[in-house]
Protein backbone atom coordinates (compact mmCIF):
# COMPACT_ATOMS: atom_id res chain seq x y z
CA UNK A 1 0.00 0.00 0.00
CA UNK A 2 1.35 3.56 -1.02
CA UNK A 3 2.43 5.90 1.92
CA UNK A 4 0.60 9.54 1.45
CA UNK A 5 2.89 12.52 1.52
CA UNK A 6 1.63 15.05 3.64
CA UNK A 7 3.84 18.37 3.44
CA UNK A 8 3.85 20.50 6.48
CA UNK A 9 2.40 24.32 6.59
CA UNK A 10 3.42 25.72 9.89
CA UNK A 11 2.14 28.75 10.96
CA UNK A 12 3.34 31.31 13.65
CA UNK A 13 2.95 34.79 13.46
CA UNK A 14 1.12 34.87 9.92
CA UNK A 15 4.15 33.41 8.12
CA UNK A 16 5.21 29.63 7.28
CA UNK A 17 8.08 28.50 9.70
CA UNK A 18 9.66 25.70 11.12
CA UNK A 19 10.45 25.05 14.48
CA UNK A 20 14.30 23.47 15.17
CA UNK A 21 13.36 20.57 17.86
CA UNK A 22 9.91 22.16 18.78
CA UNK A 23 11.71 24.98 20.41
CA UNK A 24 10.13 28.42 19.61
CA UNK A 25 13.09 29.93 20.19
CA UNK A 26 14.88 28.71 17.32
CA UNK A 27 12.31 29.40 13.93
CA UNK A 28 13.34 29.74 10.28
CA UNK A 29 10.79 31.74 8.47
CA UNK A 30 10.10 30.16 4.73
CA UNK A 31 7.25 32.07 3.71
CA UNK A 32 5.26 35.59 4.60
CA UNK A 33 2.65 33.87 3.34
CA UNK A 34 1.46 30.17 4.92
CA UNK A 35 -1.10 30.15 2.06
CA UNK A 36 1.58 30.69 -0.47
CA UNK A 37 3.82 27.70 0.93
CA UNK A 38 0.52 25.37 0.47
CA UNK A 39 -0.30 26.41 -3.27
CA UNK A 40 3.45 25.30 -3.60
CA UNK A 41 3.00 22.24 -2.55
CA UNK A 42 -0.07 21.98 -3.89
CA UNK A 43 1.03 23.14 -7.66
CA UNK A 44 3.85 20.04 -7.48
CA UNK A 45 1.09 17.03 -7.07
CA UNK A 46 0.51 17.56 -2.99
CA UNK A 47 -2.61 15.59 -2.55
CA UNK A 48 -3.23 16.42 1.26
CA UNK A 49 -1.94 18.69 3.64
CA UNK A 50 -0.60 19.08 7.11
CA UNK A 51 -1.36 22.66 9.08
CA UNK A 52 0.25 23.59 12.58
CA UNK A 53 -1.25 26.64 13.95
CA UNK A 54 1.62 27.36 16.23
CA UNK A 55 0.23 30.36 17.83
CA UNK A 56 -2.62 28.06 19.06
CA UNK A 57 -0.84 25.09 20.33
CA UNK A 58 1.32 27.30 22.59
CA UNK A 59 -1.72 29.46 23.47
CA UNK A 60 -4.33 27.20 23.98
CA UNK A 61 -6.95 27.86 21.61
CA UNK A 62 -6.76 28.41 17.82
CA UNK A 63 -5.51 31.64 16.36
CA UNK A 64 -4.87 30.98 12.75
CA UNK A 65 -8.44 30.05 11.39
CA UNK A 66 -8.61 32.41 8.54
CA UNK A 67 -5.74 31.02 7.37
CA UNK A 68 -7.14 27.63 7.30
CA UNK A 69 -9.49 28.84 5.60
CA UNK A 70 -7.94 29.94 2.81
CA UNK A 71 -5.87 26.58 2.74
CA UNK A 72 -8.90 25.20 2.42
CA UNK A 73 -9.67 26.83 -0.78
CA UNK A 74 -7.40 24.91 -2.60
CA UNK A 75 -8.58 21.88 -3.17
CA UNK A 76 -6.99 19.12 -1.11
CA UNK A 77 -7.85 17.94 2.50
CA UNK A 78 -6.18 19.74 4.86
CA UNK A 79 -5.68 17.91 8.51
CA UNK A 80 -5.44 21.00 11.04
CA UNK A 81 -4.29 20.97 14.74
CA UNK A 82 -2.45 23.36 17.09
CA UNK A 83 -4.56 24.71 20.13
CA UNK A 84 -7.82 22.59 19.89
CA UNK A 85 -8.56 21.84 23.48
CA UNK A 86 -12.21 22.30 23.31
CA UNK A 87 -15.08 20.98 20.85
CA UNK A 88 -16.29 24.60 19.77
CA UNK A 89 -12.92 24.52 18.52
CA UNK A 90 -12.92 21.71 16.63
CA UNK A 91 -16.26 22.58 15.79
CA UNK A 92 -14.83 25.68 14.13
CA UNK A 93 -11.48 24.25 11.93
CA UNK A 94 -14.11 22.18 10.39
CA UNK A 95 -16.32 24.67 9.55
CA UNK A 96 -13.34 26.58 7.95
CA UNK A 97 -12.77 23.84 6.20
CA UNK A 98 -10.49 20.95 8.09
CA UNK A 99 -11.17 17.65 6.51
CA UNK A 100 -9.46 15.87 9.90
CA UNK A 101 -8.47 17.74 13.04
CA UNK A 102 -5.49 16.78 14.94
CA UNK A 103 -5.94 16.58 19.45
CA UNK A 104 -2.88 16.91 20.84
CA UNK A 105 -3.00 18.48 24.87
CA UNK A 106 -6.45 17.45 24.99
CA UNK A 107 -6.42 14.28 23.98
CA UNK A 108 -4.16 12.93 26.78
CA UNK A 109 -5.24 15.42 29.60
CA UNK A 110 -8.84 15.35 28.73
CA UNK A 111 -9.79 11.88 27.85
CA UNK A 112 -13.71 13.16 28.12
CA UNK A 113 -13.57 15.02 25.76
CA UNK A 114 -11.65 13.25 23.38
CA UNK A 115 -14.23 10.74 23.56
CA UNK A 116 -17.23 12.91 23.00
CA UNK A 117 -15.12 14.39 19.87
CA UNK A 118 -14.50 10.80 18.68
CA UNK A 119 -18.12 10.04 19.09
CA UNK A 120 -19.69 12.98 17.04
CA UNK A 121 -16.73 13.19 14.40
CA UNK A 122 -15.62 9.80 14.01
CA UNK A 123 -12.56 9.28 11.70
CA UNK A 124 -12.15 13.15 11.20
CA UNK A 125 -10.68 13.41 14.61
CA UNK A 126 -6.98 12.67 14.94
CA UNK A 127 -4.35 12.92 17.75
CA UNK A 128 -0.88 14.08 17.31
CA UNK A 129 1.71 11.88 19.42
CA UNK A 130 4.25 14.58 20.15
CA UNK A 131 7.56 12.72 21.65
CA UNK A 132 10.21 14.32 23.32
CA UNK A 133 12.68 12.45 25.24
CA UNK A 134 10.60 9.25 24.95
CA UNK A 135 7.60 10.78 27.10
CA UNK A 136 4.93 12.08 25.10
CA UNK A 137 5.13 16.37 25.25
CA UNK A 138 1.74 19.00 25.93
CA UNK A 139 0.96 22.26 26.62
CA UNK A 140 2.93 23.32 23.02
CA UNK A 141 5.92 20.67 23.99
CA UNK A 142 6.35 22.63 26.89
CA UNK A 143 5.35 19.53 29.58
CA UNK A 144 6.13 15.67 29.63
CA UNK A 145 3.57 13.55 30.79
CA UNK A 146 4.75 9.57 32.40
CA UNK A 147 3.77 8.13 29.24
CA UNK A 148 5.39 6.08 26.28
CA UNK A 149 4.50 6.12 22.68
CA UNK A 150 3.62 2.64 23.07
CA UNK A 151 1.43 3.20 25.54
CA UNK A 152 -0.10 6.16 24.61
CA UNK A 153 -1.01 4.24 21.18
CA UNK A 154 -2.32 1.75 23.14
CA UNK A 155 -4.74 3.98 25.03
CA UNK A 156 -5.61 5.85 21.82
CA UNK A 157 -6.54 2.70 19.95
CA UNK A 158 -8.80 1.39 23.24
CA UNK A 159 -10.51 5.33 22.63
CA UNK A 160 -11.17 3.92 18.94
CA UNK A 161 -9.14 7.23 17.21
CA UNK A 162 -8.23 6.08 13.66
CA UNK A 163 -5.38 8.22 13.00
CA UNK A 164 -2.53 9.06 14.97
CA UNK A 165 0.30 11.38 13.97
CA UNK A 166 3.61 10.68 15.57
CA UNK A 167 6.13 13.34 15.57
CA UNK A 168 9.92 12.78 16.87
CA UNK A 169 9.94 16.19 18.31
CA UNK A 170 13.90 15.60 19.48
CA UNK A 171 15.02 15.47 15.84
CA UNK A 172 11.92 17.85 13.86
CA UNK A 173 13.86 20.10 11.92
CA UNK A 174 17.01 18.70 12.57
CA UNK A 175 16.59 16.36 9.18
CA UNK A 176 18.83 13.79 10.61
CA UNK A 177 16.78 10.75 9.53
CA UNK A 178 13.82 8.52 10.12
CA UNK A 179 13.25 6.68 13.35
CA UNK A 180 12.60 3.03 11.58
CA UNK A 181 13.10 1.15 15.59
CA UNK A 182 10.28 3.38 16.77
CA UNK A 183 7.62 3.32 13.28
CA UNK A 184 7.75 -0.34 13.62
CA UNK A 185 7.02 -0.16 17.19
CA UNK A 186 4.03 2.19 16.97
CA UNK A 187 2.57 0.24 13.59
CA UNK A 188 2.49 -2.85 15.72
CA UNK A 189 0.71 -1.74 18.67
CA UNK A 190 -1.34 0.17 16.17
CA UNK A 191 -4.43 -2.08 15.75
CA UNK A 192 -6.46 -0.99 13.27
CA UNK A 193 -5.35 2.97 13.60
CA UNK A 194 -3.60 4.47 10.73
CA UNK A 195 0.35 5.44 12.11
CA UNK A 196 1.53 8.93 10.30
CA UNK A 197 4.95 9.63 10.58
CA UNK A 198 6.83 13.09 11.54
CA UNK A 199 10.50 14.38 12.41
CA UNK A 200 13.41 14.03 11.15
CA UNK A 201 12.96 13.45 7.24
CA UNK A 202 15.91 14.79 5.82
CA UNK A 203 16.56 13.00 2.27
CA UNK A 204 14.65 11.22 -0.25
CA UNK A 205 16.42 8.05 1.25
CA UNK A 206 14.62 8.27 4.78
CA UNK A 207 11.53 7.83 2.88
CA UNK A 208 12.14 5.22 0.70
CA UNK A 209 13.34 3.25 4.07
CA UNK A 210 10.65 3.89 5.79
CA UNK A 211 8.53 2.78 2.30
CA UNK A 212 10.76 0.04 2.40
CA UNK A 213 9.86 -1.62 6.02
CA UNK A 214 6.23 -2.87 4.67
CA UNK A 215 4.35 -1.51 7.75
CA UNK A 216 0.97 -2.19 7.82
CA UNK A 217 -0.11 0.85 9.80
CA UNK A 218 1.82 3.78 8.27
CA UNK A 219 -0.51 4.99 5.83
CA UNK A 220 1.37 8.46 5.99
CA UNK A 221 4.14 10.60 6.62
CA UNK A 222 4.80 14.38 7.28
CA UNK A 223 7.60 16.50 5.64
CA UNK A 224 8.56 20.17 6.20
CA UNK A 225 12.17 21.73 6.49
CA UNK A 226 13.35 19.08 3.82
CA UNK A 227 10.75 20.11 1.09
CA UNK A 228 11.20 23.57 2.11
CA UNK A 229 14.72 23.72 1.61
CA UNK A 230 14.56 21.63 -1.85
CA UNK A 231 16.68 18.36 -0.57
CA UNK A 232 13.82 16.34 -2.92
CA UNK A 233 10.71 17.66 -4.57
CA UNK A 234 6.87 16.45 -3.86
CA UNK A 235 6.77 14.50 -7.01
CA UNK A 236 10.10 12.77 -5.55
CA UNK A 237 8.52 11.69 -2.71
CA UNK A 238 5.40 10.60 -4.15
CA UNK A 239 7.04 8.60 -6.42
CA UNK A 240 9.18 6.56 -3.34
CA UNK A 241 6.34 6.75 -0.86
Amino acid sequence: MAIELYPAVDMLGGKAVRLHQGDFARTTEYDADPCEAARRWVEEGARRLHVVDLDGARSGAPVNLENLERIARLDVPVQYGGGLRSAPDVEAAIERGAARVVLGTAAFLNPDLLDQLVVSHGDRIAVGLDVKNGRVAVQGWQERIRLSPTDAVARLVAANVKTIIYTKVDWDGTMQGADLRIASQLDAAAGDAEILYSGGIGSIDDLRQLASLGLKQLTGVIVGKALYERKFTVPEALEVL
